[in-house]
């Protein structure tokens, strides 16, 4: 199914919700009008039950609070209103901590790490995905005797529905830390794996969601990373020129389907679109042959995609419909690949989409007994600085007034990264004479990398609902896990 090719502009404005816009203040009573009404909303916020029958987690990969902070500030200019004190959707959460996010060997980590914290309540070594600090490596053995229970796996064990949706591939760290355990993050298909792993029987992570007890028991799985599940021979669905990447010749979607005779497999959002929720059946959508589009080109994909907002809304339909309530993990997973490309606009409409998708959430759950829980696997070098005036473009030069040089003579951007692909050797290009609000513009960086890192800093979680005021002050990072757990188990040991 084609679309017709929307501007970026369009793109992102069409996934803002507005939850709450702010009134500029212009003068003093303003402002103190501004803060009694946030501490009246403070003092009648609702006391919620401790006990949780469903739990949504929203992680953004490598939303660290610079990219919380610009995104909130693009999506109120995009709006039309102020964008410094714009609200949006996370925002209006209850609660708020922050949160350390290093690894057990890492000062800063990667995804596989800390996924697995939020997701099996230990730090371990960056790289790996589902197994204890105890496991080494690429070392196949270690990662088999040393595997940590999923959230996932504790629910369904406890008859809850459970559901996956990313927007990167199904097979990459995060959402493979809901149903997987491997001593490496990157052996997401067969043909990424040495033979001596597979000669001492680990699976590849797409054989782990079709065939190990977590992964096969999913109710709803949406993302990229349709070629992990099909065989070389294999073209793509959606580009026939594109064939699968395994090389043990099995279409894992196939035997998907097999082994859920009444689940449905989608590839576009035409056909998400005829799925019934109500149905009561499991469903598997891979979108992509590898990542889902970022969410300012998702209009131009060729065989269209579902928002992540529509995702969600749809999991939600689908989980809830089954007795004992649901876990539904979602991840906005490409603010970290545009981030890691140095570029700011990409990151900050997918960290919108994944607001809007909070925001949807929101209106279809009972915060007495849903718990909607925000945060980041991790950061990223992203800066906001420069003493721009209020109202300025966030994606603009730095001005208050008129463009403020830097001691080169030339304009800066107020945005800007630590490393990256957007540093130069030698003299600096002037972005005061460039388009810095394209899509495709690279922030400058101050040291020269091929790809934008990580960044180490705590990030911010944030969360409504029951048990949602044990978030508070500033916690480990695996701490989260056992939040959620003791809001759907109780005090049962695990």
């Amino acid at each position: 199914m084609s679309r017709p090719l929307l501007t970026a502009t369009f793109c992102f404005s069409a996934l803002l919700t507005v939850p709450a816009l702010a009134q500029q203040a212009s003068s003093t009573a303003d402002y103190r009008a501004q803060g009694e009404a946030e501490l009246a909303d403070r003092l009648a916020a609702e006391e919620r039950p401790e006990k949780a029958r469903n739990v949504i987690i929203f992680i953004g990969d490598g939303m660290g609070v610079s990219t919380l902070t610009a995104a909130r500030i693009l999506a109120g200019q995009t709006a039309g209103v102020d964008g410094e004190s714009y609200v949006t959707a996370m925002d209006r959460l209850d609660h708020t901590a922050l949160v350390k996010t290093y690894s057990h060997d890492g000062q800063v980590s990667d995804s596989a790490p800390t996924a697995t914290a939020i997701l099996a309540g230990v730090k371990t070594r960056n790289g790996v995905i589902g197994v204890g600090p105890e496991a080494i490596l690429d070392d196949c053995a270690s990662g088999l005797a040393n595997t940590v229970p999923s959230l996932l796996g504790l629910a369904q064990e406890a008859g809850f529905a459970t559901g996956i949706v990313t927007t990167t591939k199904i097979t990459h760290a995060t959402p493979a830390a809901g149903y997987a355990h491997s001593p490496q993050r990157d052996w997401e298909a067969d043909a990424d794996m040495p033979a001596e792993a597979i000669a001492q029987g680990c699976r590849d992570i797409a054989r782990q969601l079709v065939e190990a007890p977590v992964g096969q028991r999913l109710d709803v799985v949406l993302g990229g990373g349709r070629s992990a599940f099909l065989p070389a021979n294999a073209a793509d669905p959606e580009y026939p020129t594109s064939t699968g990447s395994r090389k043990d010749g099995r279409d894992l979607i196939a035997e998907w389907q097999r082994n859920h005779p009444g689940g449905t497999f989608v590839w576009s959002a035409g056909q998400l679109a005829s799925y019934d929720p109500a149905s009561g059946q499991p469903l598997l959508g891979l979108f992509e042959p590898s990542h889902m589009q970022y969410e300012a080109d998702r209009a131009a994909d060729t065989g269209g995609e579902p928002s992540l907002a529509d995702m969600v809304e749809l999991s939600i339909r689908r989980l809830s419909g089954k007795d004992g309530g649901y876990v539904l993990l979602v991840e906005g997973g490409r603010i970290d690949h545009a981030h890691h490309g140095g570029n700011a606009f990409r990151a900050l409409t997918d960290a919108a989409a994944l607001d809007a998708a909070v925001a949807r959430a929101l209106s279809l759950v009972d915060l007495d007994e849903t718990l909607i829980v925000t945060t980041a696997d991790h950061s990223h070098t992203l800066t906001i600085s420069g003493y721009p005036a209020r109202g300025n473009p966030i994606l603009g030069t730095v001005a208050f007034g008129e463009t403020v040089k830097a001691r080169d003579g030339k304009g800066y951007t107020t945005l800007g990264y630590a490393n990256g692909p957007g540093a130069v050797a030698g003299e600096r290009t002037d972005p005061a004479t460039q388009d810095t609000a394209a899509p495709d513009y690279r922030q400058q960086a101050t040291v020269p990398l091929s790809g934008e890192t990580h960044a180490g800093e705590d990030v911010a979680v944030r969360a409504s609902g029951p048990s949602a005021d044990l978030f508070r002050g500033t916690m480990e990072q695996q701490t989260i896990f056992y939040i959620i757990k003791r809001a759907l188990f109780g005090d049962k040991p695990e």
